[in-house]
C-alpha cells in the first residue's frame, strides 16, 4: 500500500469518528423533542381537562419510584458496582443519553422505573473483564446496601411527606372542638347568634365538663332543650364564657324546611357547625410525632397485609370479585389493593380536597411501597435482601456459597403472577366498585 493510499485511509478513518458522534447527537436531538412533544401534550390535556393538578400529584408518583430507583443507583455506584441502565418507564424509548458507563433515559410506558446492575443472580452471563463488578460478587454488606437502598429512600420520603404535614398544613385535633361556622335559621335567630358565639371559637368546657369531641358537646346540647348551657371558649388567645339556651329542632325552620320531624323527641340545637380544628405542631416537635406515627402506620401496614394473604382474608377478596357491592370485613380490607386506575382516582380525590389530603395520600404509599418490597421472595428487593444473607450464611473463608438461581425461579414466577393477578382484580374492583371518597 502506498503513502497516498495510507493516508486516505486515516482520512476515512477520522471521518467515522465526528459521523458517528454527530449522528448520535442529532438522534439525542430528536429523541428529546418527542418527549417535549409528549410532556406537552399532557400539560395541554391538564389544562383542558381542568386536571393539572391531578397530573402534578401523580407526577409526584413517578417521582417518587425513581427515587427509589436513585437509593439503588448510589449505592451500587458508591459500592463499585457496574451499572448500565437507569431508566424511568418501560417499553419503546422516548428519549436516553449515556454518560460513562451509564445509559440514562425515559422509555414510553411510565409505569415505574428501573436500574440495571450487573450480576443481579447467579445464572446472569457477564463479560469477565466485568465479573468483579457485579452485585453477586460484592461484598456482603455491600449488597444488603444496594437491596435495603430503595425502601429507605421511601421510609425518608414518608417520613419528610409526614413532618411537612405536621410543620406547615396541620392535621385536625380531634380533641378539640372548634367552631367552623353559624347557622342561619328562617324563623328566629339562632341560640348561638344570640350568645354572641363566632366562627373560630374554640369550645373548651361546657356545664363544668371538659369538652374532648364533637360528639360530646353535641350530646350536651342536644340534652338541654330550653336549658342555659355554659360555654367556656378560646378566641384569640382569651378564655370567655358565654350562655347559650338551646332550641327544639322541631322548631327551626332552615331553607324553608324543619330541622326534624316534630313527631321526633325534642332535640336541643344552638346554630352551629362544629369541626375538630387543625393545629400545625413545631418543626422540632413533628420529628418525633411524625416518627411515631410512621411506626404506627408502618405497623397497620404489616397487619393489613398479613390480613390479605390469610386465609380469611383471601376468601374474602374472592367474595368481593364475586359480588363487588359486598364489603371485605377482614381487618384491613379498607386499605384494599388499588390499581392505576384506582390510584388516580384517589389522586384526583385528593388534589381537589387540598394539600393535605396529597400529603397523606403520598406518605401511605410510601410506607407500602417500602414495606411490601421488603417481603423476602424474590423477584421483589427482599428476595435479593434474603439470598445475600442465605449466601452469606452458606459460605465460608475458604468458598463463596451461590444459590442456584433456577431453583428459586418457580417461586419467581408464583409471585410474579401473583402480583399480575392482584393488579388485574384491583383494576377490576377500582372499575366495577370504586372505593368511596376517603377525603370527603
Amino acid at each position: 500500500m502506498t503513502d497516498s493510499e495510507n493516508n486516505r485511509q486515516q482520512e476515512l478513518l477520522n471521518d467515522d469518528g465526528p459521523k458517528s458522534s454527530n449522528s448520535e447527537k442529532t438522534e439525542q436531538i430528536h429523541s428529546l423533542i418527542r418527549l417535549m412533544i409528549v410532556l406537552a401534550a399532557i400539560v395541554v390535556l391538564g389544562y383542558l381537562t381542568h386536571s393539572l393538578i391531578t397530573i402534578a400529584v401523580i407526577a409526584a408518583l413517578i417521582a417518587m419510584i425513581m427515587i427509589h430507583e436513585l437509593g439503588h443507583f448510589v449505592t451500587a455506584k458508591l459500592s463499585g458496582m457496574k451499572v448500565t441502565e437507569f431508566f424511568l418507564g418501560f417499553g419503546p424509548r422516548l428519549w436516553s443519553v449515556r454518560k460513562g458507563e451509564t445509559e440514562y433515559g425515559v422509555k414510553a410506558i411510565p409505569a415505574g422505573g428501573y436500574v440495571r446492575i450487573l450480576g443481579m443472580s447467579s445464572i446472569e452471563s457477564i463479560d469477565p473483564v466485568d465479573e468483579p463488578r457485579t452485585f453477586r460478587q460484592a461484598t456482603f454488606p455491600r449488597r444488603l446496601l444496594v437491596g435495603f437502598a430503595g425502601s429507605f429512600m421511601h421510609f425518608v420520603m414518608a417520613f419528610l411527606l409526614l413532618w411537612s404535614l405536621f410543620s406547615f398544613v396541620g392535621v385536625p385535633n380531634t380533641s378539640k372542638v372548634q367552631i367552623a361556622a353559624l347557622s342561619t335559621f328562617d324563623n328566629q335567630t339562632s341560640p348561638a347568634i344570640r350568645a354572641g358565639l363566632q366562627a373560630g371559637d374554640l369550645i373548651v368546657a361546657a356545664d363544668g365538663h371538659e369538652i374532648t369531641s364533637t360528639s360530646q358537646l353535641a350530646d350536651i346540647i342536644s340534652k338541654s332543650v330550653g336549658k342555659p348551657v355554659s360555654l367556656e371558649i378560646s378566641r384569640d388567645g382569651r378564655t370567655i364564657s358565654k350562655t347559650v339556651t338551646p332550641v327544639n329542632a322541631s322548631d327551626v325552620i332552615i331553607s324553608g324546611q324543619p330541622l326534624q320531624p316534630s313527631d321526633k323527641p325534642a332535640s336541643g340545637v344552638i346554630g352551629v357547625e362544629l369541626v375538630a380544628p387543625v393545629q400545625e405542631l413545631n418543626p422540632l416537635a413533628a420529628v418525633g410525632t411524625a416518627i411515631t406515627n410512621m411506626w404506627s402506620y408502618s405497623i397497620q401496614t404489616v397487619t393489613a397485609l398479613i390480613s390479605h394473604f390469610s386465609p380469611h382474608g383471601i376468601s374474602s377478596y374472592v367474595k368481593q370479585l364475586q359480588n363487588p357491592s359486598t364489603q371485605i370485613n377482614s381487618p384491613g380490607a379498607s386499605s384494599r389493593f388499588e390499581s392505576p386506575v384506582g390510584i388516580v382516582r384517589l389522586a384526583s380525590q385528593a388534589a381537589a380536597s387540598g394539600i393535605g389530603p396529597v400529603l397523606s395520600l403520598l406518605f401511605s404509599i410510601n410506607i407500602f411501597i417500602g414495606i411490601f418490597n421488603l417481603v423476602p421472595l424474590p423477584p421483589l428487593d427482599g428476595g435479593h435482601i434474603a439470598v445475600a444473607i442465605y449466601e452469606r450464611l452458606r459460605s465460608t473463608k475458604q468458598k463463596r456459597y451461590h444459590v442456584d438461581i433456577m431453583k428459586l425461579m418457580p417461586i419467581t414466577y408464583v409471585v410474579v403472577t401473583l402480583i399480575v393477578l392482584l393488579g388485574v382484580t384491583a383494576l377490576y374492583l377500582d372499575i366495577a366498585h370504586p372505593l368511596s371518597n376517603p377525603f370527603g
